[in-house]
C-alpha cells in the first residue's frame, strides 16, 4: 500500500507534523528565471498527480475568493545539479515516493512532442530539477541538510 492510499488530509496541522513531506529540490546554479520555472511546472505535475494535495479554497473577509494551495505545504531546496541528479536517482528506486522531475530538455523544446521526443532519445538526462512527495521521513532522508534555494 502506498502514501497515497493511506493519504490523510489534515489540514489541521503544521506541516512540520504531517506524515507526508513534499520537497523540491532545483540546480541552485541556474538563472532565477529558469528556477521559478522548474518550480512551477513541477508543481503542476505533482497536484495533477496527487490532487488530494490541494486543499479546498475560500473566501477572504470581502467575499472575494481564492483557490485552494497544498495543504502539505512545499520546501523548495537548492543543491547542485549532481546533488539533484543523485536524489533523482535514488528516489526513482523508492516505490513509496511521487517522484516528479524536470530533465533540461525540457526548458529548451518550445513544443512539447519535440520535449518528448528527445527525451525519448536521451539515455541518461541531466536534471533541473526533482519533486519529492511521500513518506516525511523518506523525503528528509534523500533530501538532507539541503538549504533552501535563494
Amino acid at each position: 500500500m502506498s502514501v497515497l492510499d493511506e493519504l490523510d488530509r489534515r489540514t489541521d496541522l503544521p506541516t512540520k507534523e504531517l506524515a507526508v513531506k513534499w520537497a523540491i529540490v532545483i540546480d541552485r546554479d541556474l538563472p532565477k528565471g529558469l528556477q521559478a520555472n522548474a518550480a512551477a511546472c513541477l508543481a503542476a505535475s505533482v497536484a495533477a498527480t496527487v490532487p488530494a494535495i490541494v486543499g479546498s479554497g475560500g473566501a477572504d473577509a470581502s467575499g472575494a475568493v481564492h483557490s485552494g494551495l497544498p495543504w502539505t505545504g512545499c520546501t523548495v531546496l537548492g543543491a547542485p545539479a549532481a546533488i539533484v541528479a543523485r536524489i533523482r536517482n535514488e528516489a526513482a528506486a523508492e516505490p513509496e515516493l511521487v517522484l516528479c522531475d524536470m530533465a533540461a530538455i525540457a526548458q529548451r523544446a518550445s513544443v512539447y512532442d519535440d520535449y518528448l521526443a528527445e527525451l525519448a532519445r536521451t539515455e541518461d538526462p541531466p536534471y533541473y530539477a526533482v519533486s519529492l512527495f511521500g513518506p516525511r521521513a523518506l523525503v528528509e532522508r534523500l533530501t538532507g541538510r539541503l538549504p533552501l534555494l535563494r
